[in-house]
C-alpha cells in the first residue's frame, strides 16, 4: 500500500447523489436511501486540511454538479488551491450546462465519464474477499497489493478521512461513521501502518483486491456476497437488484478504462461547450471553446435517443 502523500489525487466527496444507477458503483449510489450533501463548513474544513498536499485535490460524487451549493464550493476551493491542482470528476449531466463557465474557471483538470458505453466495466465490490479465501490470513497479501489503493485515491466524506475512497464509501453504505479520521491539517501524511483499523474493517468486505469478472456498468444489477447482502438488509434500497454470488476468479478481468477514450470524453464535453486540452501531467484541462467534432458524437446521440 502507498503512503497517502504519494497519491496523485485525494478526493473530497461532496455528495453520493447521482443521475445514474450503475452496476457495482464505487460509491454505491443506487443503494443509498438518503444521499448526503456535504455542508459548506465540512467542505471548508476538508479543503483547509489539504494545505501543503503536493498533488491534486479532486471534487467528486456521486455527481458533484447535483450539489445545491456547487458554485459556493467551487469558489472556496479555488480561493485555497490553485486551479492547476483542482480536479473535477463528473458525467456532465443534462440540465447543468449553466455550470460550464464555472467549471472551466475553477478546475485545471476534468475527468469525464457518463457511463453510457457498454464496454465500461465495474468490478464486483460487494463480493467480499473474505468469502473468496478459505484461510482468512491468506487474504491480506492481495489486499496489500490492491490496485485501488495503489492507483486511485484517499478521500474525505462526511464520515471523515479515509486511506481509500472505496473504504470511505463503505463507511457510508454500512453506516460505520466511527472509522473516519479527523479532518485536520496533515491527516494525509499517514503511512500504511496507520491504516490498520480502517483496513481491517472494510477491506475484507470488498472484492476489489481479487481478480474477479466484471459487469458492464449499464447492466443495472450489482454482484454481492451473502455476508454483505445480510449486512445491508434494511440499509439498502437496491437489494432486489443484487445477484448473490461468490464471484468468478479470472486471469484476465475485463478492462475498465474504456471511458478514457478521448473521443468519448470530447463528445460529452461538447454538450457543455467545453474543449479539452492535454496537460503536462497527461490529464485533460477544460476550456470554453468550440470542441472538434468527435467520432463518438453520433454514438452518444444514438444512445440517448
Amino acid at each position: 500500500m502507498r503512503p497517502l502523500r504519494d497519491m496523485d489525487t485525494i478526493q473530497i466527496e461532496i455528495t453520493n447523489a447521482c443521475v445514474h444507477d450503475c452496476s457495482n458503483c464505487t460509491r454505491f449510489c443506487g443503494h443509498i436511501k438518503k444521499p448526503f450533501m456535504m455542508t459548506l463548513p465540512t467542505f471548508k474544513a476538508a479543503v483547509d486540511s489539504m494545505e501543503g498536499f503536493p498533488h491534486m485535490v479532486g471534487i467528486m460524487g456521486g455527481e458533484p454538479l447535483l450539489h445545491p451549493h456547487f458554485k459556493e464550493l467551487c469558489e472556496y476551493a479555488l480561493s485555497k488551491i490553485p486551479r492547476s491542482k483542482l480536479g473535477l470528476w463528473t458525467a456532465l449531466p443534462k440540465g447543468y450546462e449553466h455550470y460550464s463557465d464555472l467549471i472551466c474557471a475553477t478546475f485545471g483538470n476534468i475527468f469525464i465519464n457518463n457511463h453510457s458505453r457498454p464496454d465500461i466495466y465495474h468490478a464486483p465490490i460487494l463480493i467480499g474477499i473474505e468469502d473468496l479465501v478459505a484461510n482468512r490470513e491468506d487474504m491480506w497479501y492481495p489486499i496489500d497489493k490492491c490496485w485501488i489503493q495503489n492507483s486511485w485515491s484517499a478521500s474525505i466524506n462526511p464520515n471523515g478521512a479515509f486511506f481509500c475512497e472505496v473504504a470511505a464509501a463503505m463507511s457510508i453504505l454500512f453506516e460505520e461513521p466511527s472509522y473516519g479520521w479527523k479532518v485536520e491539517k496533515g491527516w494525509w501524511k499517514r503511512i500504511p501502518k496507520d491504516y490498520t483499523a480502517q483496513c481491517e474493517k472494510f477491506c475484507p468486505m470488498c472484492g476489489l483486491a481479487a481478480p474477479l469478472h466484471r459487469r458492464p456498468s449499464i447492466d443495472g444489477y450489482d454482484d454481492i456476497s451473502q455476508k454483505n447482502y445480510d449486512r445491508l438488509k434494511g440499509k439498502s434500497r437496491k437489494l432486489s437488484k443484487c445477484i448473490i454470488s461468490t464471484g468468478q476468479l479470472t486471469d484476465a478481468p475485463e478492462q475498465m478504462a474504456a471511458y478514457k477514450d478521448i473521443n468519448y470524453r470530447e463528445a460529452i464535453a461538447e454538450s457543455y461547450g467545453i474543449a479539452l486540452y492535454p496537460t503536462e501531467l497527461g490529464f485533460l484541462e477544460p476550456r470554453k471553446g468550440s470542441p472538434r467534432k468527435s467520432l463518438y458524437s453520433k454514438y452518444l446521440a444514438d444512445y440517448s435517443s
